[in-house]
């Protein structure tokens, strides 16, 4: 969709306002402002942004924890809904969030409930947000539900910031080690060559390979630098633009050794938490279950759960439909047995994302410091067949100078 800068009245007090609005054309975008009470004096697509642009002006995770967390405290304490958006819509700093609070709440006056207003921006607010906000809008319990929809996008941003944070020492780790070699290929085998050459003496296996890999790059490195480029491009292009693509790299999340276990617990947690909110604010079991998978993230484990959906129509408690399920966790059928046999199933399946998110915080400590001297090893002996390559020969070659 396109976004709109546009200049209005207000029917009821003549009042102009400016401000911006998606819609596919600038037709669609003026009978939108039309549906919600103003009369439009001029609408005109934003210019094309440039990429800068375009990255600060993005609406990120962090942003809609802060519009959820003040929009629920403005509501609790008793704010009229159009005012608590617009309050929170004027102390928003952010451009692309501001824009889409003033949408949000320009459809709200023009009658529309916040969760249809929130639907209007799909790219931003998921299922969960949306269902949640229909349960919370139908019990009058508004407030807890945006509450809630912001502690678990802190805990999950949380979660996903230290599994990337795991993630980023070794690839630190992996430039270094690039970096080195690369330095050793460029500066110092030529120099062992050169100096073999001099003395006239026949270069060692291992230095001849080191002397031949370097001079394939140099001869070719056009070559290679276009065959890396096309072969990332082609596999981002794979993963994020097909749905095969997007199934490899799912399942390769879940299966690779050291952090297949973690993402396993991720989104078991994940699926537990949301369901807890959804059943905690009233949504039926069916609709929690479906959206609680949507909410995973994972192609291969949403088709996997999506399983216990038909078990569950058939009239079987929520416990025996994941029991069976690959890539289900124990804990959360046990839980949610013990919760339907109490009556207290939200409390048991919160109770059971606790349990994994602990154990994934442990485990990802555990992961940081295991892999450090891994690495090094492996640094170590990379490093070491190129100083054999290069400086041993020199030695050698020293001494039956000497």
């Amino acid at each position: 969709m396109k976004r709109f800068n546009y200049k209005a009245k207000e029917k009821a007090t003549g009042k102009v306002i400016k401000g911006n609005i998606q819609a596919e054309n600038e037709q669609i975008a003026g009978r939108l402002l039309v549906e919600q009470g103003y009369i439009p004096e001029s609408v005109v697509e934003e210019g094309g942004e440039n990429i800068l642009e375009k990255y600060k002006n993005r609406i990120t995770a962090k942003d809609r924890i802060m519009f959820t967390r003040q929009l629920a405290t403005l509501i609790g304490a008793g704010l009229p809904l159009a005012a608590s958006l617009r309050t929170v819509a004027g102390q928003t700093d952010r451009k692309g969030m501001k824009a889409v609070a003033e949408e949000i709440l320009a459809s709200v006056e023009s009658g529309k409930s916040l969760h249809d207003s929130f639907a209007l921006h799909p790219e931003i607010f998921n299922g969960v947000y949306l269902a949640l906000i229909q349960a919370g809008e139908t019990s009058g319990t508004l407030d807890l539900a945006l509450k809630r929809l912001a502690d678990q996008e802190e805990k999950d941003a949380a979660m996903m910031s230290k599994i990337r944070g795991a993630l980023v020492y070794p690839g630190i780790i992996l430039v270094v080690i690039i970096a080195v070699l690369a330095f050793m290929m460029i500066a110092v085998v030529p120099q062992v060559r050169n100096l073999y050459a001099d003395m006239k003496q026949e270069l060692p296996g291992m230095t001849k390979f080191l002397v031949g890999v370097t001079d394939f790059f140099a001869a070719n490195w056009w070559l290679v630098f276009i065959i890396v480029v096309a072969v990332i491009g082609g596999a981002v292009y794979y993963v994020k633009s097909t749905e095969a693509g997007r199934k490899m790299l799912d399942s390769f999340k879940i299966h690779v050794p050291l952090f297949g276990p973690l993402f396993r617990k991720l989104y078991v947690s994940r699926f537990a938490r949301t369901a807890e909110m959804m059943l905690a604010t009233g949504v039926p079991m069916l609709d929690s279950v479906k959206i609680s998978i949507d909410a995973v993230n994972n192609k291969v484990v949403e088709e996997e759960y999506s399983k216990s959906l038909d078990i569950i129509k058939g009239g079987k408690p929520l416990s025996t439909a994941l029991t069976d399920l690959d890539y289900m966790l124990p804990l959360v059928p046990q839980m949610s047995s013990i919760g339907e046999e109490s009556g207290k199933i939200d409390e048991m399946l919160g109770k059971a994302a606790q349990v994994y998110e602990n154990e994934l915080d442990e485990q990802i400590n555990n992961i940081s410091t295991m892999i450090e001297p891994i690495l090094m090893v492996i640094m170590a002996g990379l490093i070491g067949v190129v100083i054999g390559g290069t400086l041993l020969p020199i030695y050698s070659l020293v001494n039956n100078v000497g």
